[in-house]
């Protein structure tokens, strides 16, 4: 599992930069089975989460090699259509998988998927939708098996703007005889570049970014693709907290500040000093952190429930009561009892998180249970006093790259223990 551990009560100063976003990479990983050629990715993010993606690529026949943040996929050979279960239980976005497979060859399955156990998260959404594509959805003893003659054009009216379900409809109705229409789709950044990457591949799709994407069938994809993955705004965000806890000081280089609008306005409303450029954000903290009233996460624009434990574990030290209410799952709850271990004063009340703030966290060993938990817990680990251990680095390592390394650079003290 690995650990982390902490000395807490350096101030982050300096500037990093961030990697390639993980929740972008892993659906345009499945996107390659796609074009049955080659697929070069630049700033991929070498996370477990990543290679688990690759292993499940080398598994269905695919070659892939990679290096230095660089993935080429060549899908030409692919011949499996069934995704392996112990890998789909590394990781819940291998679901997405079954859009591309069934989409190429017109048939596939799937056992329901594992990775971060945040409470449930059903796919009915994905699969009604597959039905409106005139898709056979077989679901036999927890293995999903999906068949299809011709995908049919239709519009599908998410009951939820799902981020999985949007990506999972695209890759299905890239060779859709006619169009299909996505509406009350999601609208993520990491949408917007999975959009971009398959258009370089040849498919025709517009509207991304907004409540409705129109995907237009093709007949063939392009055999060659080269693409740039965007960087992670949630490593940046982040960032963004441990350097407002440590009253640190930090350059946050390769992000798009609108992306971060919503933790950027929270973290202005606290008395933080913001300034943004067009690829970089500057955090400055020099007075007294103000607590916030309310703040609730949503689906993008809105505040991402992605950084609800690391904004959660600011708030945790900041005097005043602050109140969260996380609306997207229902377990994304595990790291309260770990942050109060550490001094935290944290109460919930069906999923409405009470945060009545400290002066004071102490350094304890502590448990990930979750990849974003376990990145508020080092958040906490960098103010506390004395040595903070945060064991099942692994959940961690899942989204984060070179994390130890990023902090020392700008003035913590961290190590990863690999078991």
């Amino acid at each position: 599992m690995g650990k982390y551990i902490i000395k807490g009560g350096n101030k982050l100063n300096g500037e990093v930069f961030v990697s390639g976003a993980k929740n972008a990479v892993l659906p345009i990983l499945a996107s390659t089975v796609l074009n049955s050629g080659i697929c070069i990715l630049k700033n991929v993010p070498m996370l477990l989460d990543t290679f688990v993606a690759i292993d499940i690529l080398k598994d269905l026949g695919c070659d892939v090699s990679y290096g230095e943040n660089t993935i080429v996929v060549n899908s030409k050979n692919m011949n499996k259509t069934n995704v392996k279960e112990d890998l789909v239980k590394k990781m819940r976005s291998s679901i997405i998988f079954l859009g591309g497979i069934i989409s190429r060859f017109k048939e596939a399955s799937i056992c329901y998927p594992g990775g971060c156990n945040l409470g449930k998260r059903p796919i009915d959404f994905h699969l009604s939708a597959f039905e409106k594509l005139g898709i056979k959805i077989e679901d036999n003893q927890n293995i999903i098996k999906a068949s299809v003659d011709t995908i049919k054009e239709n519009v599908i009216n998410l009951p939820f703007a799902s981020v999985g379900a949007t990506q999972n409809i695209i890759l299905a109705s890239v060779f859709v005889e006619g169009k299909v229409v996505i509406k009350n789709c999601a609208k993520e950044p990491e949408i917007i570049d999975m959009a971009k990457f398959l258009r370089k591949m040849g498919a025709n799709i517009y509207g991304e970014g907004t409540h409705t994407i129109t995907i237009k069938g093709v007949k063939k994809l392009n055999d060659l693709v080269e693409y740039t993955i965007m960087p992670d705004r949630i490593e940046a965000g982040t960032f963004l907290c441990m350097s407002a806890i440590t009253k640190g000081n930090v350059k946050i280089n390769g992000i798009n500040p609108q992306y971060l609008k919503s933790l950027l306005d929270i973290l202005i409303e606290m008395g933080c000093n913001i300034y943004t450029n067009k690829d970089n954000i500057k955090i400055k903290v020099d007075k007294t952190l103000k607590p916030v009233d309310f703040l609730e996460t949503k689906p993008y624009p809105y505040f991402p429930t992605d950084l609800q434990p690391q904004l959660m574990a600011l708030l945790a030290t900041v005097d005043g009561i602050s109140i969260i209410k996380e609306n997207i799952f229902e377990a994304r709850n595990k790291h309260i009892p770990e942050l109060n271990k550490m001094g935290c004063n944290i109460v919930e009340d069906n999923n409405m998180f009470i945060i009545n703030g400290v002066d004071n966290l102490t350094g304890e060993k502590v448990y990930s249970k979750d990849l974003r938990g376990g990145a508020s817990l080092i958040t906490a680990g960098l103010f506390a006093k004395g040595k903070t251990t945060v064991e099942g680095a692994c959940y961690i390592n899942r989204g984060y790259e070179l994390l130890d390394k990023k902090l020392n650079i700008l003035g913590a003290d961290i190590k990863y223990i690999k078991d």
